[in-house]
């Protein structure tokens, strides 16, 4: 989550992250080979998505999902949830992978929390 955080705070409008990985590493002070261990997982979650090249392979950048991603206005939130949708049901784009809650959250009162 710590992760995903600083990747929404690097993106841009729309989930484009144009920082490079060995930035990313830099910035958040771990390395490269951490960088790629931090993202694996997000990917695996289709959180963050990496974008075939023109030759078909997969390239060095990163985009987070349209679902995940933030936005300008709630206008431009919408519009992008709408294409987003679309695009899964076509097939286009990968759904999120999120998984489901263990245990439903407490309906009424507050959770017992504590501070670890």
């Amino acid at each position: 989550m710590k992760f995903l955080h600083y990747l929404l705070h690097r993106s841009d409008f729309g989930g484009q992250l144009s920082v490079k990985q060995k930035d990313m590493a830099q910035e958040y002070r771990v390395t490269p080979q951490a960088v790629s261990n931090l993202i694996a997982p997000l990917c695996d979650l289709n959180i963050v998505l990496r974008p075939k090249n023109e030759d078909g392979g997969k390239g060095n950048s990163y985009r987070l999902h349209p679902l995940a991603a933030k936005y300008a206005s709630p206008e431009d939130m919408e519009a992008s949830f709408r294409q987003a949708i679309k695009s899964i049901k076509a097939g286009e784009l990968p759904n999120l992978k999120l998984p489901s809650y263990a245990s439903v959250p407490p309906a009424e009162g507050r959770p017992n929390l504590q501070v670890a």
